[in-house]
């Protein structure tokens, strides 16, 4: 079986930067399964998989285009420090989420000074180059649950990915399951 649209796929990888440094890794946890052709993963890596097959093991640089993006210096940006409301004071590289006209973005603070506090709407791995060693092990056919919710699910808790719900069991991933 090959990785081609509506396969759940799992894979190992190690991703490092341009300067070699290991920015992820599966390697000491489980593997990483996602649904091919929903754009889960980034578009170079999406790309690169497509027709492996299970054992396949291959490296792939991608450039930042095709990865997480350029940066874009008009996503850095100047708040007043009383737009933050929360349990203790704000402070250098907390990450909030933001309502934009593209919808919700992850900023990261970068900077707080007097009443002002500047954030970075940048994901923080924008405008490098990224290369993935990777590992196919698994490849099976979507269920219609998870073509539906369009992305894979664990079956191990009987639904969604347990990832996101800890030691918990499911606990519905989608509020679907």
């Amino acid at each position: 079986m090959n990785v081609t649209k509506n396969r759940v796929v799992s894979i190992d990888y190690t991703l490092t930067d341009e300067h070699n440094n290991i920015v992820d890794s599966t390697s000491g946890s489980e593997s990483f399964d996602y649904l091919h052709g929903f754009e889960n993963i980034i578009p170079g890596l999406e790309r690169a998989l497509e027709g492996k097959k299970q054992g396949d093991h291959f490296s792939v640089t991608i450039p930042a285009a095709d990865a997480y993006g350029e940066r874009d210096e008009k996503l850095i940006v100047d708040v007043p420090l009383d737009r933050f409301q929360g349990d203790g004071p704000v402070k250098e590289g907390m990450q909030f989420h933001a309502q934009t006209a593209e919808g919700v973005r992850v900023v990261t603070v970068t900077r707080v000074a007097d009443q002002t506090v500047t954030i970075d709407g940048n994901h923080l791995l924008a405008g490098l180059e990224l290369t993935f060693d990777v590992t196919v092990n698994a490849i099976r056919e979507a269920t219609a649950e998870e073509l539906e919710h369009g992305h894979g699910h664990d079956h191990s808790c009987g639904g969604c990915d347990s990832g996101s719900a800890g030691s918990e069991g499911c606990g519905g991933c989608c509020g679907n399951c």
